[in-house]
């Protein structure tokens, strides 16, 4: 079974910037994604970078998230800038579509 884990998140404030980073127990060289969860709601898509590297984002956060990969190492990335409070949720990395297994994630909070 795949493991998934997440590092990166903290606390930061409106405007700032995060690095996230996922680490796969697996080849990663396939449509990858990130998906996040606030507080009392469903877990949302955030952002894809399929396997010929093209990628892809929610609305939400379209022009301030940048996703990459090191598939050498089976990293992917999730850049974070100009981050608002309503980004802040556990965010998770998964295969595009999911997987039934998730890792635990790793919380942002976007406060002053």
């Amino acid at each position: 079974q795949v493991q998934l884990v997440e590092s990166g998140g903290g606390l930061v404030q409106p405007g700032g910037s995060l690095r996230l980073s996922c680490s796969v127990s697996e080849n990663i060289f396939r449509d990858m994604g990130w998906y996040r969860q606030a507080p009392g709601k469903e877990r949302e898509f955030v952002a894809r970078i399929a396997r010929n590297g093209i990628t892809m984002f929610a609305d939400s956060v379209k022009g301030r998230f940048t996703v990459s990969r090191d598939i050498a190492n089976n990293m992917m990335y999730l850049q974070m800038k100009n981050l608002k409070p309503e980004d802040t949720a556990r965010y998770y990395c998964n295969t595009n579509p999911p997987l039934d297994a998730w890792g635990q994630g790793t919380l942002v909070t976007v406060s002053s």
